[in-house]
């Protein structure tokens, strides 16, 4: 297994979890961009947004509705920001889809 986000949902790599379902598992950012910068990760291996298809639909929605759950639970009243990077001119570092969830303080438009 070469995937460090399998490996984190797998254990073998310590995390800070913030939410698990059977589905997803969330952890926070080792190099935080925002003081709430939260990684959601499908527990299926998925390289990419650019992987997903049809039968995905319903695990990318619950990854938005995960992610406004973790949000309000982590006080982003004032608003934040989700984001999924895809392939390497997209900004994706590691190949398997996750949602970056950012708040905490402003964000700019345009980002990077």
């Amino acid at each position: 297994m070469d995937c460090i986000f399998c490996q984190i949902v797998a254990g073998a790599v310590p995390s800070k979890k913030a939410y698990e379902d059977e589905q997803i598992y969330a952890f926070a950012d080792i190099d935080p961009r925002a003081p709430v910068h939260l990684l959601l990760v499908p527990k299926k291996h998925i390289p990419s947004l650019a992987q997903t298809t049809e039968a995905d639909a319903s695990l990318l929605g619950h990854l938005q509705a995960t992610a406004a759950r973790l949000a309000q639970e982590h006080g982003l009243d004032k608003g934040y920001r989700t984001v999924m990077n895809t392939g390497p001119e997209g900004g994706q570092t590691v190949s398997h889809l996750h949602l970056h969830l950012l708040g905490g303080r402003q964000m700019h438009w345009p980002p990077g």
